[in-house]
Protein backbone atom coordinates (compact mmCIF):
# COMPACT_ATOMS: atom_id res chain seq x y z
CA UNK A 1 0.00 0.00 0.00
CA UNK A 2 1.31 2.97 -1.06
CA UNK A 3 -1.17 5.99 -0.49
CA UNK A 4 -3.92 6.26 1.70
CA UNK A 5 -7.24 8.33 2.02
CA UNK A 6 -8.82 8.13 5.38
CA UNK A 7 -12.01 9.94 7.53
CA UNK A 8 -10.73 11.22 10.95
CA UNK A 9 -14.10 12.01 13.14
CA UNK A 10 -14.68 15.05 14.86
CA UNK A 11 -15.00 13.98 18.52
CA UNK A 12 -16.78 15.76 21.66
CA UNK A 13 -14.83 15.24 24.64
CA UNK A 14 -15.65 15.10 28.48
CA UNK A 15 -19.34 14.06 27.74
CA UNK A 16 -20.25 16.75 30.38
CA UNK A 17 -19.40 14.71 33.63
CA UNK A 18 -16.19 12.98 32.03
CA UNK A 19 -13.47 15.67 32.11
CA UNK A 20 -10.55 14.12 30.28
CA UNK A 21 -11.68 10.95 30.28
CA UNK A 22 -15.04 10.31 28.14
CA UNK A 23 -15.26 11.13 24.68
CA UNK A 24 -17.53 10.14 21.86
CA UNK A 25 -16.99 10.30 17.91
CA UNK A 26 -18.81 11.77 15.32
CA UNK A 27 -20.04 9.84 12.09
CA UNK A 28 -20.46 12.89 9.67
CA UNK A 29 -18.27 15.65 10.67
CA UNK A 30 -14.83 15.00 10.18
CA UNK A 31 -11.05 15.73 8.86
CA UNK A 32 -9.67 14.31 4.89
CA UNK A 33 -5.99 13.41 5.48
CA UNK A 34 -4.19 11.24 2.51
CA UNK A 35 -1.14 10.15 3.46
CA UNK A 36 1.95 9.10 0.62
CA UNK A 37 4.42 6.34 1.43
CA UNK A 38 8.01 7.92 0.54
CA UNK A 39 11.48 6.49 0.33
CA UNK A 40 12.91 9.12 2.04
CA UNK A 41 12.87 8.67 5.74
CA UNK A 42 10.74 11.18 8.00
CA UNK A 43 7.56 13.18 7.61
CA UNK A 44 6.55 15.84 5.20
CA UNK A 45 3.22 17.71 5.57
CA UNK A 46 2.28 18.56 1.60
CA UNK A 47 -0.68 20.46 2.17
CA UNK A 48 -3.18 21.72 4.12
CA UNK A 49 -6.70 22.91 2.78
CA UNK A 50 -9.88 24.47 5.02
CA UNK A 51 -7.13 26.30 7.34
CA UNK A 52 -3.97 27.96 8.05
CA UNK A 53 -1.85 26.26 9.85
CA UNK A 54 1.80 25.24 9.81
CA UNK A 55 3.24 23.16 7.15
CA UNK A 56 6.28 22.42 9.13
CA UNK A 57 6.27 19.00 10.83
CA UNK A 58 7.62 19.96 14.33
CA UNK A 59 4.86 22.28 14.21
CA UNK A 60 2.46 20.24 13.12
CA UNK A 61 0.28 17.90 15.62
CA UNK A 62 0.06 15.37 12.58
CA UNK A 63 3.81 15.69 11.82
CA UNK A 64 4.36 15.55 15.58
CA UNK A 65 2.14 12.32 15.77
CA UNK A 66 3.56 10.73 12.86
CA UNK A 67 7.08 11.48 14.13
CA UNK A 68 6.16 9.83 17.38
CA UNK A 69 4.84 6.72 15.55
CA UNK A 70 8.18 6.27 13.38
CA UNK A 71 10.41 6.98 16.40
CA UNK A 72 8.80 3.53 18.04
CA UNK A 73 9.11 1.51 14.48
CA UNK A 74 11.79 -0.07 12.23
CA UNK A 75 10.36 1.53 9.31
CA UNK A 76 12.84 2.73 6.50
CA UNK A 77 10.51 4.58 4.74
CA UNK A 78 8.48 8.14 5.56
CA UNK A 79 5.00 9.36 5.07
CA UNK A 80 4.36 12.52 3.04
CA UNK A 81 0.55 13.93 4.49
CA UNK A 82 -2.04 15.97 2.72
CA UNK A 83 -4.67 17.64 5.25
CA UNK A 84 -8.00 18.62 4.33
CA UNK A 85 -9.34 20.13 7.07
CA UNK A 86 -13.25 20.61 7.44
CA UNK A 87 -13.00 20.92 11.89
CA UNK A 88 -11.96 24.53 12.59
CA UNK A 89 -8.97 24.45 14.97
CA UNK A 90 -10.38 25.88 18.66
CA UNK A 91 -14.02 24.92 17.47
CA UNK A 92 -14.19 22.32 19.99
CA UNK A 93 -14.71 19.01 18.20
CA UNK A 94 -11.34 17.80 18.76
CA UNK A 95 -9.57 19.11 14.99
CA UNK A 96 -5.95 18.59 16.45
CA UNK A 97 -7.37 15.46 17.50
CA UNK A 98 -8.52 14.37 14.19
CA UNK A 99 -5.32 14.92 12.64
CA UNK A 100 -2.81 13.11 15.18
CA UNK A 101 -5.42 10.38 14.53
CA UNK A 102 -5.68 10.26 11.33
CA UNK A 103 -1.74 10.30 10.72
CA UNK A 104 -1.18 7.63 13.18
CA UNK A 105 -3.92 5.34 12.00
CA UNK A 106 -2.98 5.77 8.16
CA UNK A 107 0.81 5.37 9.06
CA UNK A 108 0.54 2.44 10.84
CA UNK A 109 -1.80 0.24 8.42
CA UNK A 110 0.77 1.20 5.45
CA UNK A 111 3.34 -0.23 7.45
CA UNK A 112 1.78 -3.46 8.46
CA UNK A 113 -0.28 -2.43 11.23
CA UNK A 114 2.68 -3.04 13.89
CA UNK A 115 0.92 -1.14 16.68
CA UNK A 116 -2.07 -1.80 18.58
CA UNK A 117 -4.89 0.64 18.88
CA UNK A 118 -3.58 1.49 22.32
CA UNK A 119 0.16 2.63 21.30
CA UNK A 120 -1.77 4.82 18.45
CA UNK A 121 -3.45 6.55 21.04
CA UNK A 122 0.07 6.98 22.57
CA UNK A 123 1.27 8.33 19.67
CA UNK A 124 -1.34 10.69 18.68
CA UNK A 125 -1.51 11.98 22.20
CA UNK A 126 2.07 14.01 21.62
CA UNK A 127 -0.01 15.66 18.99
CA UNK A 128 -2.56 16.96 21.39
CA UNK A 129 0.14 18.04 23.46
CA UNK A 130 1.39 20.38 21.08
CA UNK A 131 -1.68 21.91 20.81
CA UNK A 132 -2.65 21.82 24.19
CA UNK A 133 0.38 21.51 26.35
CA UNK A 134 -1.31 18.57 28.09
CA UNK A 135 -1.47 15.09 26.30
CA UNK A 136 -4.73 14.30 26.88
CA UNK A 137 -6.77 10.93 25.11
CA UNK A 138 -10.34 11.97 25.58
CA UNK A 139 -10.58 13.15 21.70
CA UNK A 140 -8.14 10.98 20.04
CA UNK A 141 -9.02 7.83 22.03
CA UNK A 142 -12.85 7.62 20.53
CA UNK A 143 -10.71 8.84 16.82
CA UNK A 144 -9.28 5.92 16.57
CA UNK A 145 -11.51 3.53 18.68
CA UNK A 146 -15.31 4.91 17.59
CA UNK A 147 -17.62 5.49 19.64
CA UNK A 148 -17.11 6.32 22.90
CA UNK A 149 -14.48 5.50 25.43
CA UNK A 150 -13.36 5.77 28.91
CA UNK A 151 -9.56 6.73 29.99
CA UNK A 152 -9.50 4.53 32.83
CA UNK A 153 -6.20 5.18 33.86
CA UNK A 154 -3.48 7.75 31.87
CA UNK A 155 -0.08 6.30 33.41
CA UNK A 156 -0.02 3.41 32.35
CA UNK A 157 -2.79 4.35 29.85
CA UNK A 158 -5.96 2.43 29.58
CA UNK A 159 -8.63 2.89 27.16
CA UNK A 160 -12.26 1.57 28.03
CA UNK A 161 -14.33 1.14 24.63
CA UNK A 162 -18.29 1.22 25.77
CA UNK A 163 -21.17 0.69 23.77
CA UNK A 164 -23.21 2.88 21.94
CA UNK A 165 -27.12 2.98 21.85
CA UNK A 166 -28.62 1.94 18.35
CA UNK A 167 -31.32 5.57 18.86
CA UNK A 168 -28.59 7.78 20.32
CA UNK A 169 -27.58 10.97 18.23
CA UNK A 170 -25.60 14.35 18.72
CA UNK A 171 -26.23 18.06 17.92
CA UNK A 172 -23.26 20.42 18.35
CA UNK A 173 -23.79 23.90 17.90
CA UNK A 174 -20.19 25.96 17.07
CA UNK A 175 -20.58 29.74 17.47
CA UNK A 176 -17.80 30.90 15.12
CA UNK A 177 -15.37 32.45 18.18
CA UNK A 178 -12.23 30.82 19.09
CA UNK A 179 -11.44 29.00 22.54
CA UNK A 180 -7.79 27.71 22.75
CA UNK A 181 -7.67 24.49 24.99
CA UNK A 182 -4.17 25.41 26.66
CA UNK A 183 -6.31 29.15 27.40
CA UNK A 184 -9.60 27.35 28.74
CA UNK A 185 -7.32 25.10 31.19
CA UNK A 186 -5.74 28.27 32.51
CA UNK A 187 -9.10 29.45 34.12
CA UNK A 188 -10.33 26.42 35.47
CA UNK A 189 -10.02 25.52 39.29
CA UNK A 190 -7.39 23.12 40.36
CA UNK A 191 -9.05 21.11 43.14
CA UNK A 192 -13.14 20.32 44.30
CA UNK A 193 -14.86 19.62 47.38
CA UNK A 194 -15.58 16.44 48.26
CA UNK A 195 -19.48 17.15 47.58
CA UNK A 196 -19.07 17.85 44.08
CA UNK A 197 -16.86 15.34 43.17
CA UNK A 198 -19.50 12.79 44.66
CA UNK A 199 -22.06 14.37 42.48
CA UNK A 200 -19.76 14.00 39.29
CA UNK A 201 -18.70 10.44 40.24
CA UNK A 202 -22.33 9.93 40.27
CA UNK A 203 -23.25 11.03 36.96
CA UNK A 204 -20.02 9.19 35.24
CA UNK A 205 -20.80 6.53 36.64
CA UNK A 206 -24.93 6.99 35.23
CA UNK A 207 -23.76 7.76 32.14
CA UNK A 208 -21.38 4.23 31.73
CA UNK A 209 -24.24 2.36 32.78
CA UNK A 210 -26.76 4.16 30.50
CA UNK A 211 -25.02 3.50 27.61
CA UNK A 212 -24.70 -0.17 28.93
CA UNK A 213 -28.23 -0.53 29.28
CA UNK A 214 -29.66 1.51 26.57
CA UNK A 215 -31.56 3.50 29.29
CA UNK A 216 -31.44 6.92 27.34
CA UNK A 217 -33.40 8.62 30.61
CA UNK A 218 -30.51 7.31 32.92
CA UNK A 219 -28.10 9.35 29.85
CA UNK A 220 -30.19 12.33 29.99
CA UNK A 221 -29.83 12.67 34.11
CA UNK A 222 -26.31 11.89 34.11
CA UNK A 223 -24.87 14.70 31.71
CA UNK A 224 -24.44 16.95 34.30
CA UNK A 225 -20.92 18.83 34.72
CA UNK A 226 -20.36 19.95 38.50
CA UNK A 227 -16.57 20.69 37.72
CA UNK A 228 -16.12 22.15 34.29
CA UNK A 229 -19.20 23.94 33.11
CA UNK A 230 -19.64 26.05 35.60
CA UNK A 231 -16.69 27.97 34.75
CA UNK A 232 -16.09 27.40 30.97
CA UNK A 233 -19.80 27.99 30.22
CA UNK A 234 -19.09 31.81 31.27
CA UNK A 235 -16.55 31.85 27.88
CA UNK A 236 -19.55 30.77 25.63
CA UNK A 237 -22.00 33.27 24.05
CA UNK A 238 -25.53 32.55 25.85
CA UNK A 239 -25.07 29.27 27.21
CA UNK A 240 -27.38 29.08 29.58
CA UNK A 241 -29.92 30.11 26.81
CA UNK A 242 -29.00 27.42 23.96
CA UNK A 243 -29.19 24.39 26.29
CA UNK A 244 -32.73 25.90 28.02
CA UNK A 245 -33.92 25.81 24.40
CA UNK A 246 -32.39 22.67 23.71
CA UNK A 247 -33.64 20.35 26.67
CA UNK A 248 -37.53 22.16 25.65
CA UNK A 249 -37.05 20.97 22.19
CA UNK A 250 -36.60 17.36 23.65
CA UNK A 251 -32.89 17.08 24.11
CA UNK A 252 -31.62 14.15 26.61
CA UNK A 253 -29.11 16.22 27.87
CA UNK A 254 -26.70 18.90 26.91
CA UNK A 255 -23.40 20.29 27.61
CA UNK A 256 -19.68 21.59 26.36
CA UNK A 257 -17.96 20.06 23.58
CA UNK A 258 -14.40 20.00 24.86
CA UNK A 259 -13.19 22.92 26.03
CA UNK A 260 -15.70 25.12 23.68
CA UNK A 261 -16.52 26.77 22.27
CA UNK A 262 -19.52 23.96 20.69
CA UNK A 263 -22.19 23.37 22.75
CA UNK A 264 -23.06 19.67 22.07
CA UNK A 265 -26.96 17.93 23.20
CA UNK A 266 -27.75 14.26 23.11
CA UNK A 267 -31.01 13.05 21.93
CA UNK A 268 -33.26 9.58 21.09
CA UNK A 269 -33.45 9.58 17.92
CA UNK A 270 -32.25 11.76 14.46
CA UNK A 271 -35.92 13.35 14.52
CA UNK A 272 -35.83 14.86 17.59
CA UNK A 273 -31.84 15.99 17.49
CA UNK A 274 -32.97 17.83 13.92
CA UNK A 275 -35.54 19.81 16.47
CA UNK A 276 -32.83 20.30 18.42
CA UNK A 277 -30.38 22.26 16.12
CA UNK A 278 -33.52 23.97 14.64
CA UNK A 279 -34.22 25.26 18.10
CA UNK A 280 -30.40 25.68 19.31
CA UNK A 281 -29.84 27.86 15.72
CA UNK A 282 -33.00 29.84 16.73
CA UNK A 283 -31.35 31.54 19.54
CA UNK A 284 -27.79 32.26 17.40
CA UNK A 285 -30.17 33.81 14.51
CA UNK A 286 -31.00 36.30 16.66
CA UNK A 287 -27.84 37.66 16.99
CA UNK A 288 -24.82 38.74 14.91
CA UNK A 289 -22.42 35.66 15.75
CA UNK A 290 -22.16 33.26 12.71
CA UNK A 291 -22.55 29.52 13.76
CA UNK A 292 -22.32 26.22 12.44
CA UNK A 293 -24.73 23.13 13.04
CA UNK A 294 -24.22 19.39 13.13
CA UNK A 295 -26.49 16.79 13.25
CA UNK A 296 -24.40 13.33 13.35
CA UNK A 297 -24.89 9.55 14.77
CA UNK A 298 -22.12 8.14 17.03
CA UNK A 299 -19.07 6.80 14.55
CA UNK A 300 -18.97 3.20 15.75
CA UNK A 301 -15.16 2.64 13.64
CA UNK A 302 -13.31 5.85 14.42
CA UNK A 303 -10.62 6.72 11.63
CA UNK A 304 -11.05 4.81 8.35
CA UNK A 305 -10.35 4.30 4.45
CA UNK A 306 -12.49 6.86 2.26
Amino acid sequence: MEELKVFCPATVANVSCGFDVLGMALATVGDEMIVRKTATEGIKITEITGQELPLETEKNVAGVAGLALLGKSKASCGFEIAIHKKIKPGSGIGSSAASSAGAVWAINQMLGQPFTPLELVHFAMQGEKLASNVAHADNVAPALFGGFTLIRSYTPLDVVQLPVPQELYATVIHPQIEIKTSDSRKILKTGITLETGIKQWGNLGGLIAGLFKEDYELIGRSLEDHVVEPVRSLLIPMFDTIKKAAMTAGALGVGISGSGPSIFALSKGEAIANNVAEAMAGVYQNTDLDFEVHVSGICSTGVKPI
